[in-house]
């Protein structure tokens, strides 16, 4: 069921919206050659904690295996590695990678979820142009998250840009409902058919987060039961923020 937000738990809800921003920015300072995604991951989880707030991410269960939970604060996926990279020491970043950024906070019983995907040093033209790409396919769907539209309309927008600039959305995962709990209704994914899905309504709070493959479509994931990678070898970027359907224009609570 389509949870609707008091503006009593939306105001809750800004604030680890925001606490999840400014851990993105403390992450995106700390990015750099050499340094292991494991103490990014530490980090991450003094600042949030630093902010009484708590990582949602870290322990979250698997619920559809018989594998150990979450073990970091953030997910942290590299260059072909799609979504929920393992935080290691043995995982350096190095010049010219790609680093995806997702992680959730929760704060005073409401979640902020958002992703970002940071490019590191020298990076090519064509990673620049992917990442780039999948940002504007969050902008050019949330056009659409507005009070009467349909869920399609935001799904089909973000498909049809990928699409347009030769590159393959993931259909395997996508984003999804927030607020009490992590994941609530709606899914929401990034390729579909306009006019079609839940019509929205002031109050939704939605996880909107295009994922895509530089490559063909399809993804695979490691014996970890986390790590989700482009099964073809290509880059993936990753782009994600919650975002308030209103009386008016959509806000973006974790910018």
């Amino acid at each position: 069921m389509v949870t609707i937000k008091s503006k009593k738990e939306i105001e809750i809800m800004k604030e680890a919206c925001k606490i999840a921003n400014e851990t993105q920015k403390v992450v995106e300072k700390a990015i750099k050659p050499g340094i292991s995604t494991l103490e990014l991951d530490r980090i991450a989880e003094k600042y949030i904690l630093s902010q009484n707030a708590i990582p949602a991410q870290k322990n979250y269960p698997n619920y559809y295996k018989d594998m150990p939970p979450f073990p970091g604060t953030l997910c942290i996926s590299i260059n072909d590695v799609l979504i929920h990279g393992i935080p290691s020491s043995d995982v350096i970043i190095k010049d010219g990678d790609i680093v995806s950024i997702d992680l959730v906070v929760l704060k005073n019983g409401y979640h902020g979820d958002c992703a970002r995907t940071y490019l590191v040093g020298n990076v090519s033209k064509e990673a620049q142009e992917l990442v780039a790409v999948t940002k504007q396919a969050f902008f050019e769907g949330i056009k659409f998250a507005k009070k009467g539209n349909r869920l399609g309309d935001i799904s089909s927008t973000i498909g049809n840009y990928v699409k347009a600039h030769g590159y393959s959305v993931v259909k395997e995962f996508q984003g999804h409902g927030i607020g009490k709990e992590m994941h609530e209704d709606p899914g929401i994914p990034n390729y579909g058919k306009a006019g079609k899905g839940i019509r929205l309504m002031p109050g939704m709070t939605l996880a909107i987060e295009p994922m895509v493959i530089m490559g063909k479509e399809g993804v695979l994931e490691l014996d970890d039961g986390w790590t989700i990678i482009s099964e073809d070898g290509t880059l993936t970027a990753h782009y994600e923020n919650t975002v308030l359907i209103t009386e008016n224009e959509p806000q973006i609570l974790t910018l």
